[in-house]
């Protein structure tokens, strides 16, 4: 029998978060991992997916094969991976152990041979990939995020089910680095050569020895689309099913654990936090979870989950960011609202660097208050931070407007469209009347 504060399950992003934090603020930490360190987002989500887009970039303008990119994407890993290591977090204090939890009561979880009983537990197990139920995949070899980076080579034909992140991303990358790709993903690939079929029903996926043959039907004509290699990106489910959630009294549906905003389940003892509360499904979004729970479980705070400032980023080329309200959502909420919209060809470093495709868009309410911001361009990842700030404390674009941003920066747009919210006052009739009011007057 093992005996701890708070148990851990899940060493993903938002497991490791939480053990990290609460072995170094005094708690005794007990961490649970079936297999690898760093979850997800290490080994077959963020980390490898970005640099393997990384080396897809660079093959726009020099050769680069496909061995290499493999080779990074492995190099990126195995440098990150020690930050998220059994041994970095036994050094800090955890006691980690590595086998598969399975709750046998509200207090105890089973691992191996070994009993926990905890005065907490913190589920973080995440979610793998969803397979759809296609006639005739489950006789096929198909690749998901969680395989498809161990190929180190080049697919000569891949075909992608699922037009979402992942799908898109995957679909960009290999057709940079030399694959044929067919995938459902938006029309801003085209020109990198990923053809499109969209709106489409797949009936079925067969293997004829080295070539992969999916049967679609596009408005009621069918087609057969053949290639080499399958990536299926439709969508996660929760990582839940050997847990026994039953034996610790904790509700749960084909979403994921049934959680109340402080992230506690049903059992008042046993939060969950990331993927597998069914939620938004992002790194940055486990690691805020983490925070909450320590709140609640260290310091008793009754701390709750806020949505209103969650950004999220595909990284494709061009990205696409967006945090906040929709222009549709916007109006539903408040009624009247004001879009600005900026082209980055009104950017003076997007034109010195010859890359003037994309825009950004700001909604607000007619006072200025920020309610929802997308961009879509070189960076867009890395913009969208100001508009975060921006959501989450309720500012107005005279805030953004009053900044000193530097010259000449992307990040400079931001101002850029601060500034023209308020142009059409500021360049008004009735503001040139008062400006030749006031200066007569004190002239």
């Amino acid at each position: 029998m093992i005996k701890t504060d708070i148990c851990v399950i899940g060493a993903g992003s938002g497991g490791l978060s939480l053990a990290s934090g609460a072995v170094q603020m005094g708690a005794k930490v007990v961490l649970i991992e079936k297999s690898k360190m760093g979850g997800d987002c290490l080994n077959y989500g963020c980390v490898p997916s970005k640099s393997l887009l990384a080396m897809a970039q660079k093959a726009r303008y020099a050769k680069v094969d496909f061995k290499a990119a493999h080779e990074h994407v492995q190099r990126v890993i195995q440098t990150i991976a020690p930050k998220d290591s059994v041994t970095r977090f036994t050094k800090l204090g955890v006691k980690v152990i590595q086998g598969e939890g399975k709750f046998i009561n509200k207090k105890e979880i089973k691992v191996n041979d070994e009993i926990i009983r905890a005065k907490y537990f913190v589920i973080a197990t995440g979610s793998k990939p969803m397979v759809p139920p296609i006639a005739g995949l489950d006789k096929i070899n198909y690749l998901t995020n969680e395989t498809i980076f161990d190929l180190s080579q080049c697919p000569k034909h891949l075909i992608i089910i699922g037009g979402g992140s992942i799908g898109c991303e995957m679909a960009q990358a290999h057709c940079l680095l030399g694959a044929k790709l067919i995938s459902t993903v938006r029309d801003q690939l085209i020109k990198d050569g990923v053809d499109i079929y969209e709106g489409l029903e797949i009936i079925s996926a067969e293997q004829n020895g080295d070539e992969i043959a999916v049967k679609i039907n596009q408005n009621n004509q069918e087609k057969i689309v053949t290639g080499s290699h399958l990536l299926v990106a439709v969508g996660r489910k929760p990582d839940i099913e050997n847990l026994n959630l039953a034996a610790a009294q904790v509700d749960f549906n084909k979403k994921g654990i049934v959680v109340d905003r402080r992230l506690r389940s049903t059992n008042k003892k046993t939060y969950a936090v990331g993927d597998v509360t069914g939620g938004y499904q992002f790194t940055h979004v486990s690691s805020y979870h983490a925070s909450i729970v320590l709140r609640n479980i260290l310091f008793h705070l009754p701390a709750k989950t806020d949505y209103r400032a969650v950004p999220w980023v595909t990284y494709t080329n061009p990205e696409l960011a967006h945090i906040g309200l929709y222009e549709e959502e916007a109006h539903k909420k408040y009624g009247e609202i004001k879009i600005t919209s900026l082209p980055f060809s009104e950017n003076d470093r997007a034109q010195a660097e010859g890359n003037t495709k994309g825009l950004i868009k700001i909604v607000t309410k007619k006072n200025g208050q920020v309610l929802g911001a997308s961009i879509v361009g070189d960076k867009a990842g890395e913009l969208i931070d100001i508009w975060c700030l921006a959501i989450n404390k309720k500012l107005k674009m005279k805030d953004i407007a009053s900044c000193i941003i530097p010259y000449p920066t992307r990040g400079e747009i931001s101002k850029q469209i601060a500034g023209a919210f308020y142009a059409p006052m500021l360049f008004s009739n009735k503001t040139r009347k008062l400006v030749r009011f006031l200066l007569w007057l004190f002239g």
